[in-house]
């Protein structure tokens, strides 16, 4: 197919008449990434279960390996022998994070607190990203960390002995709050970070759960340094960011009728199950459990009518990875689908508010874009188009949704992106279209 991509391969979607079946998410990106570098530089050993197939976390393992991390992998088991917090060693060549922002961010917590110099870069796309709030706080904690102009990567990091602070976080980031808490961890002292909003935290579980001494107060967690953690059997639930995209196609597409088993449930990565509730969706969970003090549980999800409405801005912190699965479900409810609140998205993978505006257009959709989110129009008739993700795996995947509600051909290109966080996400798909 030659068109907007060239020759270039690209993924044909087409309306589907119901989805049905059951499926498995992967292992939560944001646990694995966690879960492998706290055991890095936890004592004894750390078995994984269930480990991220992404490319995000594979990017996480090769830099733990770099700092002289004894790591094996298979399949979805990963078996980390923790060297102790002063275990790592200088890396000889710049650390890669690849296209991965939590890596980067969450990792120069880590570099912060080190006694050598390393340097961490990125693809293309990470390059872009903003590290700056990250540069200060760690600065501030007596790191030495050098940027490319305009606080980009690749950073050059100083690391040594660290100070704790008190730090109010100017914009809710639970990557920047762990890379505080993580550096945190090499403190003498009592680190305290502040959040404007609640973020997820599963940096603040995993810590705990690891011996760590963690205590938070309303919207401040505090950490006490230096920290002693001790490795040990680890399980990563199915990523709800994930499910989000099967659970809006399941309300969507007529007659569907979906299971989604063991699924993360973490309170503060469940605004998605609140907002889809809320505007109709008939969602269910069953089975919950607790796994290393993270809940789990299967969901439920059957195609439903949907008022839609506005995401309150609380929200958005929360839904920053399903924004742009829930504007493409905007379009099918009864009064569309707008929110405030999420300029965070200009500066992920891609500027996602402009590429899902964009592509919802090409969609012959009516989208009202401002500078920190979206207007969706609803009850509108979408048509197949050539989908540009910019390289971004949750475009990517938020339009193959679109493209089972559309007329015609919807042509996915560079769709292989997915496989930064979702590697089996179009099989998947093609195998629940009943």
């Amino acid at each position: 197919m030659v068109g907007l991509f060239g020759p270039k391969k690209v993924k044909q979607i087409r309306a589907a008449k119901r989805l049905q079946g059951m499926a498995r998410m992967p292992g939560d990106k944001s646990i694995s990434h966690r879960y492998a570098m706290l055991a890095a530089i936890a004592e004894a050993r750390s078995e994984i279960h269930y480990f991220a197939t992404s490319a995000d976390c594979a990017s996480t393992l090769a830099c733990l390996e770099k700092l002289g991390g004894k790591i094996e992998r298979k399949d979805s088991l990963v078996t980390v022998e923790g060297a102790g917090a002063s275990g790592l060693r200088a890396p000889h060549t710049r650390l890669d994070a690849g296209n991965s922002g939590s890596t980067m961010r969450m990792l120069a917590g880590i570099l912060a607190g080190q006694p050598f110099h390393s340097a961490i870069g990125g693809d293309a796309s990470l390059s872009r990203r903003p590290m700056r709030r990250i540069i200060e706080p760690l600065t501030r904690m007596g790191a030495r960390i050098e940027a490319s102009p305009g606080g980009l990567p690749p950073l050059e990091i100083e690391g040594g002995r660290l100070k704790p602070i008190r730090y109010e976080l100017p914009v809710a980031s639970a990557q920047v709050k762990s890379a505080v808490l993580l550096a945190g961890l090499f403190a003498e002292g009592e680190t305290q970070v502040i959040e404007p909003a609640r973020t997820r935290d599963h940096t603040e579980i995993a810590l705990e759960h690891m011996g760590a001494e963690i205590t938070r107060e309303g919207n401040t967690i505090a950490l006490r340094g230096p920290a002693r953690l001790q490795g040990g059997k680890l399980f990563v639930p199915g990523d709800i960011s994930s499910a989000a995209f099967f659970l809006c196609a399941a309300l969507l597409v007529p007659e569907s009728n979906l299971m989604i088993q063991n699924v993360g449930l973490n309170p503060t990565r469940t605004a998605i199950l609140d907002v889809l509730a809320g505007m109709g969706g008939q969602i269910h969970i069953s089975n919950l459990e607790s796994l290393n003090g993270e809940l789990v549980g299967d969901l439920h999800a059957e195609s439903s009518p949907l008022k839609g409405g506005e995401i309150p801005r609380a929200f958005v912190p929360q839904l920053i990875d399903e924004l742009p699965v829930l504007s493409v479900l905007g379009t099918q409810t009864e009064e569309g689908v707008w929110f405030h609140g999420a300029e965070e998205l200009r500066v992920k993978e891609s500027d996602r508010i402009a590429a899902i505006a964009g592509n919802l257009r090409r969609m012959g959709a009516d989208v009202e874009e401002f500078p920190d989110g979206l207007r969706v129009g609803g009850r509108q008739a979408l048509r197949g188009a050539e989908i540009d993700p910019q390289g971004d795996h949750r475009i990517a995947m938020a339009f193959a949704v679109a493209g089972l509600v559309a007329s015609g051909v919807t042509a996915i290109g560079d769709f292989e992106c997915a496989r930064i966080s979702f590697p089996s996400f179009f099989e998947d798909l093609e195998r629940l279209i009943a």
